[in-house]
């Protein structure tokens, strides 16, 4: 008489999912990667406010330059009146990071962009921003204008 089997393959076990070697090799590819991106990332978005504040200044410059065309001076009218801020749109988008201040004299005008919160650690290598009637950009730092 003939045996037959009702399974004829062997017994094989099938593993399915990872084993903790492979997750582990997986953490630490993403481990290097975000040790690589992250800092380059933050140097870019300090680079970006930077611009940003720089874009703000030169268009309260061009402010400047237009009250002084109307008025002959740069710090009030004809008749005496104060030149008040001008509240421009780009100083509300970069009060986060950086903070615009005026000077004016009748001849002469600077605006100053201060670096805050987070932005005054990232931004080490330039900090504070100027820009005069003279078109004379501060710090001379290579890389910050």
């Amino acid at each position: 008489m003939q045996t037959t089997r009702v399974n004829a393959m062997p017994n094989r076990h099938f593993h399915r999912g990872f084993s903790l070697i492979e997750v582990m090799v997986v953490v630490a590819i993403i481990a290097i990667l975000a040790a690589i991106a992250w800092p380059n990332y933050t140097r870019h978005v300090g680079r970006t406010h930077r611009v940003a504040a720089q874009a703000c200044m030169a268009e309260y410059a061009n402010y400047m330059e237009r009250y002084y065309t109307s008025n002959l001076r740069y710090d009030q009218t004809q008749a005496g009146v104060a030149n008040a801020d001008p509240h421009l749109d780009c100083q509300t988008q970069v009060s986060r990071n950086y903070t615009l201040t005026p000077a004016t004299t009748s001849t002469s005008f600077t605006v100053t962009a201060t670096p805050t919160t987070v932005q005054a650690s990232r931004d080490t290598l330039c900090g504070t921003l100027t820009l005069n009637q003279r078109g004379t950009r501060g710090p001379t730092t290579s890389g910050c204008w």
